[in-house]
């Protein structure tokens, strides 16, 4: 059974990986000075740089995601922010105590979303993408 739904199966976790990443990178440009003031106020340095590099990722990789198109490296690359992203802005371990709980819940959260990038990562799109079209030609 699981290997006829493998295909649709495939595309819709794509689809709902990158309804997490796509409008967040969106609702970034809008709100781009507010974005870089919670950046600076992480103490993460060069805050509009950081600001303009999560914008990129945030929409360039969940389209390659949508498309299957290079679909390994865009899982790899959200993967590696989606964690640097979680240990600067997520870090319970140093929020005050009404804060601890929703800060671990959004860590964890994060953790498994990073899970969930590199399974992606090491099988692939599936065969309803772009990259399965390009490795059949």
């Amino acid at each position: 059974m699981f290997n006829a739904l493998q295909s649709p199966l495939s595309l819709i976790g794509r689809l709902l990986l990158a309804a997490l990443f796509l409008p967040a990178g969106l609702s970034k440009i809008g709100g781009f000075e507010g974005t870089v003031g919670y950046i600076a106020s992480a103490g993460l340095p060069m805050p509009q740089l950081a600001a303009v590099v999560a914008i990129a990722v945030e929409i360039l990789a969940p389209i390659a995601l949508i498309l299957g198109w290079g679909t390994r490296w865009a899982a790899l690359v959200l993967a590696v922010f989606t964690l640097v992203a979680t240990l600067g802005f997520h870090n319970f371990w140093a929020m005050p105590a009404e804060q601890v709980m929703m800060q671990q819940l959004m860590f964890f959260k994060n953790i498994a979303v990073v899970g969930g990038l590199l399974v992606l990562a090491a099988f692939g799109a599936g065969a309803l993408s772009i990259d399965a079209r390009r490795a059949a030609a």
